[in-house]
């Protein structure tokens, strides 16, 4: 992104820039294919903000509060690079190297957040990381590792909605795609080899959030089942997790210097503040669709289990309205297996089991399912590249309607008949068979 400004004489006249993009638009990023194209920013009221892009020109006046948008016809996927410029009175923006196709919002907590640098297949993916039809917005967050500890003075300045996550879109290749989601750049390069169309991958994951943080404050509050989730502060708020409340207290419990409002210190795991930081900063950008790869921090307690379905299905409901998008996908992966000996797994059987009732609450969604590839004592599995392509299919299947089976054979229904168990299943390709093509032994949830 470059501003440009015009001279009088030799003054510049930097000192009073008033005009601003929203900070989601930046070089290399990517726009969503076959919708409408909104820009917006900010600049001073009353004045003119003009828009050029793909041939046409919009022209807008700035509003009261600052704030301009403008609309552009929906354009095809491209993947010729492209540009738009904007310019208010002396001052000029120009966004380059812009490619249309899908934007996929990516979700989650650490197992989502998990870099390309740090998993499995690291080592093999990396001669053919640079991938120029894929987009990676990849944003940093306020307090990112840091753990167990009161937050510094820089990390509380920036826990506010406008400074919580910082970084920019860039074009994939062997440096960008390190830090990012493993799951996410995967789920993008099967796409990319399959529709050859741009994909762009927005990343606001947080390791160790809660889904809470990813609801609007808005959906929890007008949810009888959900609203005593606010509470008073968030931090002694039995209605939420214990472990995220314990890991916030850490970090802002005794800090009396942190931005805040009724329901507490701001945090990454407070209810709602994923949402305000992540979300309504893109809610005029349509995009394709929505991963997740959330639960760890849900299912720790019996209550938070139970109520896991519905609370994805309050989130998704308000996502597809505040889009106004009531069809957008939604694939999201269950939580592998693991050993209860050095981590508390107790209750993930029942969580898994929790979120395979998602399938049937949530319309235009589907699971990826990972029990096979789990660690036995570790929470983070290395392999993110079988979930990220398990994802894929899904999208592949039911998006963008390829002939692919999405899903591993899943349970619809289960009788006892003359000795033995007939389990009906959906997904099952031409026949079951073991991955090691051995007779069956038994099963595990």
């Amino acid at each position: 992104m470059k501003l440009y400004f015009i001279l009088f004489g030799l003054i510049p006249l930097f000192v009073n820039a008033q005009l601003r993009l929203a900070k989601i638009f930046s070089d290399d990023m990517m726009l969503q294919r076959n919708q409408p194209i909104h820009i917006w920013g900010k600049a001073i009221p009353g004045k003119t903000v003009q828009v050029s892009f793909a041939h046409e020109k919009r022209i807008t006046v700035v509003q009261s509060d600052s704030n301009w948008i403008v609309i552009f016809s929906k354009q095809n996927a491209c993947i010729k690079p492209q540009s738009f410029s904007v310019i208010s009175g002396d001052e000029k923006i120009e966004i380059k190297n812009i490619l249309i196709g899908d934007l996929w919002l990516c979700i989650g907590q650490s197992n989502m957040e998990w870099p390309m640098q740090k998993e499995m297949h690291y080592k093999e993916a990396l001669p053919n990381s640079r991938q120029p039809l894929i987009r990676l917005f990849n944003p940093i967050y306020a307090g990112k590792n840091t753990y167990s500890v009161s937050f510094t003075d820089s990390i509380i300045q920036s826990l506010t909605k406008e400074n919580f996550y910082k970084g920019q879109w860039q074009s994939c290749d062997s440096n960008s795609f390190k830090t990012m989601s493993a799951v996410a750049y995967y789920f993008g390069k099967e796409l990319v080899a399959n529709i050859n169309i741009p994909i762009g991958l927005i990343n606001i994951s947080i390791g160790g959030a809660p889904l809470e943080s990813f609801i609007s404050k808005e959906a929890i509050k007008n949810s009888k089942k959900f609203s005593d989730k606010l509470d008073g502060d968030w931090l002694t708020n039995y209605a939420l997790p214990v472990w995220i409340r314990e890991r916030g207290y850490q970090n802002v419990g005794n800090l009396t210097s942190v931005p805040n409002d009724e329901y507490g210190n701001n945090h990454a795991f407070k209810p709602g503040f994923a949402f305000e930081a992540g979300i309504v900063p893109i809610l005029n950008l349509p995009i394709s669709g929505i991963l997740c790869y959330q639960g760890e921090s849900n299912a720790q307690e019996i209550e938070r289990v139970n109520e896991y379905a519905d609370l994805s299905a309050l989130m998704i409901a308000d996502y597809r309205k505040k889009w106004k998008q009531p069809d957008l996908p939604f694939y999201f992966v269950q939580l592998s297996s693991i050993d209860t000996l050095k981590y508390k797994g107790q209750l993930w059987p029942q969580f898994r089991d929790e979120q395979r009732k998602m399938l049937s609450l949530i319309p235009n969604s589907g699971m990826a399912i990972c029990s096979d590839i789990g660690f036995k004592d570790d929470v983070h599995p290395t392999n993110k590249k079988d979930v990220g392509e398990r994802l894929a299919r899904w999208a592949l299947n039911k998006t963008y309607h390829k002939n692919i089976i999405p899903s591993g054979p899943l349970p619809l229904r289960a009788r006892y008949e003359n000795g033995k168990v007939v389990i009906h299943f959906q997904y099952c390709g031409k026949k079951l068979q073991t991955s090691d093509g051995k007779t069956l032994t038994g099963f595990f949830s």
